[in-house]
């Protein structure tokens, strides 16, 4: 059934809707917050529910769409681990063309992703690891990268914000390792004169241009002085640091994108076959290889599932998180990956879990989105979903914890919620919303949505909403 059908098909069938509650009728200091944050009432949606209870304590537009920012990534992650099971895991297989004599291939290689959110730099060094050991040491070909998993248009990374260097902003692929970021280190010289740049992992066919001139002088600056850009030149890209750097701030890291994840997976294998003593004498590009259905070279299996929704959620990473509604669509409707298999596959599966879908529009499932909408209500309804889950500990605990971990490290680290509250957090412009469990003082569990639109809500508006109504809920 095509997405638009099957959205008017579940508002018409939704489930039970909640008359949005007056703020004359919210308990007095969370008025006094929403008033102290200069907020109007009719831009915040909040529900707040002890688990088990049949009603919210208190709740105010809670049957009204928001922008839920990131935390709608809490659907997304229940969904596929619902579907998936926590030990769900991505398997790249490794095939040849032809046959490999001697420690020969006389062929290509074909590197088959599966859309792993998980490979990082130490797995792909692993994977040809493994490679090596199957005695293979030269390709006498070229090394083909196989996205056939993934069917997804083309996707400009600048189109959301116009920062298409940054990390967050990089669309999912079938092939991407470290979500093809970049992490550089700027590292100043004991000489307090000069300024020494490294990046992780280093690409050899990536030339860094340092033109960062040491400085003294505050530490607080944007990027503490660096600019960043990629030069597209004729002989290929390079990355270019220039601007004063304070070098009494000591170190820095920046996590930037600077190639597409084809000259990424070219470099990065070439850097690491290398290491291991392999051999090349072709090319790396991207294609499928005519003679792949043979049982391949070596499978590579990734980290599990449950590890994943740790980095999808505890940190809001939106390639993973991408890359898990994707797989859930491929899963559900079969290869390959589409991303209305996915939103359909989404849908489907918050349903069967008691979500009242109807309304609800997921678009990407990561939250970087101006058309994602949800209320306070059905994201209530995704907390409770996860409660009831026997997979409610998998759950839980990938959410940031107060004042420990994630995007929540460094809130609430003096006071007594700290360790107390295991919570998703969402921030865009105009947005910010939190969403998850607390315990309070005492000892009771209590669900908690809270999510404010409003142009002031991403310049501490909404995140001082957040500390009062938190703290609030703690002290229950």
């Amino acid at each position: 059934m095509p997405v638009v059908a099957l959205m008017i098909l579940l508002v018409v069938l939704g489930g039970p809707t909640v008359a949005a509650s007056s703020f004359t009728l919210l308990p007095e200091p969370l008025q006094q917050a929403i008033r102290g944050q200069n907020l109007p009432a009719d831009a915040v949606g909040l529900w707040v529910q002890r688990v088990g209870d049949p009603e919210p304590l208190v709740q105010l537009h809670a049957d009204r769409q928001f922008n839920p920012a990131s935390t709608i990534k809490l659907a997304t992650t229940l969904a596929a681990l619902s579907e998936l099971g926590p030990d769900y895991i991505w398997e790249t297989e490794i095939h040849a063309t032809g046959p490999v004599r001697d420690g020969v291939l006389r062929g290509d290689l074909v590197l088959r992703g599966a859309g792993d959110p998980g490979m990082v730099s130490e797995e792909h060094w692993r994977m040809l690891a493994a490679l090596r050991r199957t005695g293979l040491r030269r390709i006498d070909g070229d090394v083909l990268l196989d996205t056939s998993q993934f069917r997804l248009p083309a996707e400009d990374p600048g189109a959301f914000d116009g920062q298409p260097l940054r990390a967050y902003n990089q669309p999912p692929h079938a092939l991407h390792v470290n979500a093809n970021a970049l992490r550089f280190h700027v590292l100043p010289e004991s000489d307090g004169r000069s300024i020494r740049i490294e990046a992780d992992p280093p690409l050899p066919g990536l030339p860094i241009v340092n033109r960062l001139r040491a400085s003294s002088g505050s530490c607080g600056t944007w990027q503490r002085g660096i600019r960043y850009e990629v030069d597209n030149g004729a002989t290929g890209p390079r990355v270019i640091f220039s601007g004063d750097y304070p070098v009494n701030c000591g170190s820095y890291e920046l996590l930037r994108t600077a190639v597409a994840p084809e000259i990424y997976q070219r470099e990065l294998f070439r850097l690491h076959w290398d290491q291991w003593g392999g051999e090349l004498t072709g090319q790396v590009r991207y294609g499928a290889g005519a003679d792949t259905d043979a049982d391949p070279l070596l499978v590579h299996r990734s980290r599990p599932l449950g590890d994943i929704m740790r980095v999808a959620n505890k940190w809001s990473s939106n390639v993973a998180t991408r890359q898990l509604a994707l797989t859930l669509g491929a899963e559900r409707f079969g290869p390959p990956a589409t991303v209305d298999k996915a939103r359909q596959a989404l849908y489907q599966v918050l349903g069967e879990l008691g979500v009242a879908v109807g309304g609800m529009v997921i678009d990407n499932g990561s939250g970087l989105s101006r058309h994602t909408r949800i209320t306070p209500l059905q994201l209530a309804q995704v907390l409770q979903a996860g409660w009831d889950s026997p997979w409610r500990p998998e759950f839980v605990s990938s959410l940031a914890i107060a004042g420990l971990d994630g995007t929540l490290r460094r809130r609430f680290q003096d006071g007594p919620e700290r360790g107390r509250m295991h919570l998703k957090t969402g921030h865009l412009n105009q947005v910010s919303a939190v969403a998850g469990f607390v315990r309070t003082r005492s000892n009771e569990d209590v669900l908690v949505v809270l999510l404010v639109n409003h142009e002031n809500a991403h310049t501490g508006a909404g995140t001082g909403l957040q500390e009062a109504v938190l703290r609030w809920v703690h002290a229950l």
